[in-house]
């Protein structure tokens, strides 16, 4: 089988462990389960092409490589005649479509497709045809691959079938690897610089293989396969960025903001120690100051569960409403530890392994750098810069607009809050700070209720919040960047009261 013979003489010995292991687990499959009663989900991508290669394979050397009467192997052998499903989508590619169907053609799939979205489409599909498990090219790293493994149950609320994934621990150099040894047919748009194929909206080829053509106006990419790093597969996926800004301009990699512009960020804090009440949260409250004191607005403060879900959601939701996303906790080696793996699902892409992260993690931990440990060197892959500072024992990790902080006391956050703001190329722009006025009064909110009413309304520059230590003792606060009209609206509140009724507080 031309397959299985051109891995087995060739020189990659990563290769042939990788499909060793693979075909393992595909025999392995088709020993537990009756063919009728597994299918192969294909959507013609360059995982999947791996995949059907891999099934070709497995089921030839799980057939004891029959032969014909004349000496010949069968085409059904050869072809693997197994139930393919095809999740046609309008926003796909016409090439994938084509290169999908003529593939079913080729290799004799018997393919069926469904045009619903995939959880309903398997529910229908199983309960016409009773399927057992499901061969998926799932590799490590993707958003729905946490806490897989080759042989894995479907989800909770999803309808019971064997998740098989004989390439989850592909690499994006395995893959090109395994296409290239055994040269095989996969779908035009990788020659055209695509690296990762999504929709028709969210795709474009990857600007790291772009070829610099003066004769030509339109541009030309290398082919998929020469991206020297795998971790920036995804870095053809676009989403577009949301700048609440009023006029800024690049100038020689300095940002540059006109004074009425403004920057808004979120902090999602992960812990559930923190929603039991048993840990306080102090760094929000702290980072929240040192946000507000280079100009800029905190929208949302969110404490979320040690859920990947949860993360997950709520960083989508905030990444798109504001400039910069700032993320504590579950970092780190524990089962606990999801953030990472959240803020890539988040952004619809993939954990893999980052090497220079490893390094640093070695550097730091020694020999313990083993095991799960080696997980904490799995970044969202394509998004993901390292941040690095001399002050840091290990870099700080930006994916886009969302950037996770190490920290776990005051003290830490204060050390890397000022790396950020030295780094040469700094995330962060540095506009006029937010200063502050607080008075405290022994007056009953009711009684000062109608004149803040009336100060807002006057000054709409200027927050006036009131934040009641009791009933009848509340502190007042005026918050803007005109020190001027915060005294101002200050001044008038006294004013309005007897004398001594408001006495100033230095809250820091």
């Amino acid at each position: 089988m031309e397959i299985d013979r051109a891995v087995r003489e060739g020189s990659d010995r990563r290769l042939q462990t990788k499909y060793r292991n693979a075909v393992y687990v595909i025999q392995r499959a088709f020993a537990l389960y009756e063919f009728e009663q597994v299918a192969f989900s294909f959507n013609g991508g360059k995982d999947s092409t791996v995949l059907l290669h891999l099934l070709r394979a497995g089921y030839y050397l799980h057939k004891g490589k029959p032969e014909c009467s004349n000496g010949s192997l069968s085409d059904s052998v050869l072809n693997c005649p197994i139930r393919t499903i095809y999740f046609e989508s309008p926003c796909a590619f016409p090439e994938i479509n084509s290169f999908t169907y003529e593939t079913a053609t080729v290799y004799g799939l018997q393919l069926e497709t469904i045009h619903s979205d995939f959880k309903s489409g398997l529910e229908a599909l199983l309960k016409e045809k009773p399927t057992k498990a499901i061969f998926l090219g799932t590799r490590i790293g993707d958003p729905n691959a946490v806490g897989q493994e080759q042989f894995s149950p479907s989800s909770i609320g999803w309808p019971p079938f064997m998740r098989v994934n004989p390439i989850l621990d592909w690499s994006y150099r395995d893959v090109w690897a395994f296409i290239l040894t055994c040269k095989v047919q996969y779908c035009s748009l990788y020659d055209q610089g695509y690296t990762s194929i999504g929709s028709i909206y969210d795709t474009v080829p990857n600007a790291l293989l772009s070829i610099a053509d003066s004769a030509s106006t339109k541009g030309t990419f290398k082919p998929a396969y020469m991206l020297s790093d795998g971790r920036l597969e995804r870095a053809g996926r676009t989403k577009k960025m949301h700048l609440k800004c009023n006029s800024t301009s690049p100038n020689n990699g300095v940002i540059s903001v006109t004074s009425s512009a403004f920057f808004t960020a979120s902090i999602v804090v992960v812990g559930d120690e923190i929603l039991f009440g048993t840990a306080e949260d102090k760094l929000s409250a702290a980072l929240c100051k040192k946000l507000y004191g280079i100009g800029w607005q905190v929208t949302r403060v969110a404490v979320v569960q040690n859920e990947i879900d949860s993360v997950a959601e709520e960083v989508e939701r905030r990444k798109f409403t504001n400039d910069m996303v700032f993320l504590f906790g579950g970092f780190g080696p524990m089962q606990s530890d999801v953030s990472l793996a959240g803020v890539a699902k988040a952004f619809g892409v993939r954990l893999a392994p980052d090497e220079e992260f490893e390094e640093y993690l070695r550097h730091l931990i020694g020999k313990h750098c083993t095991g799960d440990r080696n997980e904490m060197a799995l970044l969202p892959e394509g998004i993901t810069e390292l941040l690095q500072h001399e002050k840091l024992p290990l870099p700080l990790i930006k994916c886009q607009n969302v950037i996770i902080l190490a920290a776990t006391n005051v003290c830490e956050l204060e050390t890397q809050w000022d790396c950020l703001l030295e780094l040469p190329n700094t995330p962060l722009v540095q506009l006029a700070p937010f200063m502050s006025k607080h008075l405290s009064s022994m007056l009953s909110d009711v009684e000062i209720a109608q004149t803040i009413s009336k100060l807002c309304l006057e000054f709409p520059d200027v927050y006036i919040g009131c934040q009641r230590k009791s009933r009848v003792q509340s502190l007042i606060s005026f918050v803007g960047k005109d020190k001027t009209r915060i005294e101002l609206a200050a001044g008038r509140l006294c004013n309005s009261f007897p004398e001594g009724a408001f006495s100033e507080v230095n809250r820091g």
